[in-house]
């Protein structure tokens, strides 16, 4: 169970993976001790999964975000599992989810720009046998984009 320093070492660090013990101690008024094993406990008991960069998506020309909903051809498990074997290895994906509704599968999509979403769809997504269709959804601008979980 979290108590409020738990959920108050979450915030900070979901706010900066690389605060050190010391200055979120400094923050919350204790010693490094206890922060440090507390932050242990959390890594430990799965809180806290990993740490990463956030990257600058169009610095490294990544520019332009696609949403795809997919129906796939049937549904059967062999198909599905054939889908969700191929979608983890296209490096295009960043996201991908099952979800209910008219469609099976929502893939977040990150290219370059529209011909590079055209040679992605062309080349890569239209490969795949397991893809009955692909509504393509493109994002123009983006309002909020968090990482961090409300705690």
């Amino acid at each position: 169970m979290l108590d409020t320093i738990d959920i108050d070492i979450l915030r900070i660090l979901q706010e900066n993976a690389n605060a050190t013990t010391k200055e979120i101690s400094l923050k919350l008024h204790l010693t490094t001790t206890p922060i440090h094993e507390r932050i242990k406990r959390l890594e430990k008991d799965g809180y806290i999964r990993k740490y990463v960069a956030v990257l600058d998506k169009e610095k490294l020309n990544k520019g332009l975000t696609v949403f795809c909903n997919i129906s796939l051809k049937q549904h059967t498990s062999k198909i599905g599992n054939e889908f969700v074997a191929e979608i983890g290895l296209l490096e295009e994906v960043v996201e991908c989810y099952n979800i209910s509704g008219d469609y099976d599968f929502l893939l977040k999509v990150l290219v370059a720009d529209m011909p590079g979403y055209q040679q992605f769809v062309m080349n890569r997504l239209g490969s795949l046998k397991s893809i009955g269709s692909v509504k393509s959804i493109f994002v123009m601008g983006e309002i909020k984009n968090t990482l961090a979980l409300p705690i």
